[in-house]
């Protein structure tokens, strides 16, 4: 069985990494792409969403953020670390709250932003795009994962799945 991650140690916390360097480049080019907004407030939540092949959306795996900005750059990096450790930990063992996927699926990161960025505040806003991406029409179930409360950052995870009386719900 091929495998697309390896596991690599960053902030003292094992951690998955991709293999192959087109994937980790588009994973690179999109976290540092985000971390203007994210640092300016500008990012309420990121997504990583699984569709299958009708493009429809089977999971997502949601980071809601909430960056203080009163704090700039007096927070200590060894404080920041230790509250993403334990978050880095918690994601690596969500995996059992996760449904199989078919193996034609797919998957985007999605970024949902408070204000539309524009390109006279950014540089890199020409880089994000409005998606077409279809939501669910019922309210998904919702399973949290983690949760940290840190002076500069607050951040949650959960997993969203299509409520069963979803239309075209994948199980």
């Amino acid at each position: 069985m091929f495998c697309a991650f390896e596991r690599r140690r960053y902030m003292n916390a094992v951690v998955q990494k991709a293999r192959n360097p087109e994937l980790q480049d588009y994973i690179h080019s999109t976290v540092s792409g985000l971390l203007p907004f994210i640092q300016k407030g500008l990012v309420e939540r990121v997504a990583v969403i699984f569709f299958n092949s009708d493009n429809v959306q089977l999971e997502r795996f949601v980071f809601k953020l909430t960056v203080n900005q009163s704090y700039e750059s007096k927070v200590e990096n060894s404080d920041l670390e230790f509250a993403l450790r334990a978050f880095l930990i918690k994601l690596s063992v969500s995996e059992p709250l996760t449904k199989v996927l078919p193996p034609d699926c797919k998957w985007e990161i999605t970024a949902y932003f408070q204000t539309l960025p524009s390109s006279s505040t950014s540089k890199n806003a020409e880089s994000w795009i409005p998606t077409d991406t279809k939501q669910w029409q019922q309210p998904p179930v919702i399973t949290p994962i983690k949760s940290m409360t840190s002076r500069p950052l607050n951040l949650q995870l959960y997993l969203e799945h299509p409520s069963l009386s979803e239309p075209n719900h994948y199980e």
